[in-house]
């Protein structure tokens, strides 16, 4: 039998696109997170029958929620959050979205969100990152702010539709969380520094040891959570150098 030794080498960058150096020594605090605050998909992946455990990603934003003890996402800001909902049935047409003095090209009528969300990137300012759509193709579509909107109270789109069919279709548009200061209280609202690497857990767990990385340089872009070291709040960790 012949038998090779097997060496393998990890670099900071697996796992932590995000990350682009460490600044001293590796020096992670380990930490106790409340796994029942953070949410699937912006946080976590779902299990499946090939890999039994949840995977938070590398690279989240945290807090100390001081009446706990424990970690969670940290929360010092609130996105706006807007819909836009298609009334009176229309059966054919396009329809535009203007936002802060540029307009989008035509989108169907019954455009799926990707769509919506790829009309308004091709604007010269909203860059890739500044809002996500959701909904079903159609909609109601919900624009969720983040990226250089992040924590802002994002002025309301407007719409002018050319649609046909149906009984005087038009498109309405709310707010249904106003971007601004935070609306945490307890602890979370104040910055302690990133998830340094990817935990793994089982579904069924409501906490989990985890390494708070809290000081190195960061590729701001790259984070799995939209995050603006500008709106810090006083008190928060500022041991980090930001690429913005």
């Amino acid at each position: 039998m012949d038998i090779q030794p097997y060496t393998s080498t990890e670099t900071l960058a697996v796992g932590r696109p995000w990350l682009m150096s460490m600044l001293g020594i590796e020096a992670n605090q380990s930490v106790t997170l409340d796994l029942t605050a953070f949410s699937e998909t912006l946080h976590w992946t779902e299990a499946s029958k090939y890999q039994p455990d949840r995977k938070l990603k590398s690279g989240i934003p945290l807090g100390k929620n001081t009446t706990t003890g424990l970690y969670e996402p940290y929360a010092a800001l609130t996105n706006e959050v807007q819909t836009l909902t298609v009334t009176g049935a229309p059966d054919g047409g396009t329809f535009t979205i203007t936002w802060s003095g540029q307009t989008t090209g035509a989108i169907a009528y019954n455009a799926t969100a990707a769509q919506v969300q790829t009309a308004l990137e091709a604007l010269s300012n909203i860059a890739p990152g500044d809002v996500v759509v959701t909904g079903a193709a159609g909609g109601p579509w919900t624009l969720t702010w983040g990226g250089t909107q992040l924590g802002e109270d994002v002025a309301a789109p407007t719409t002018t539709e050319s649609f046909t069919g149906g009984t005087t279709p038009d498109i309405t548009v709310a707010t249904v969380t106003a971007g601004g200061a935070a609306t945490a209280s307890d602890g979370t609202e104040v910055f302690a520094g990133f998830l340094f690497t990817e935990v793994s857990y089982n579904p069924a767990s409501v906490k989990a040891a985890a390494p708070l990385m809290v000081h190195g340089q960061i590729d701001v872009a790259k984070l799995p959570v939209a995050f603006d070291p500008s709106d810090l709040p006083a008190g928060s960790n500022s041991q980090f150098v930001y690429k913005v």
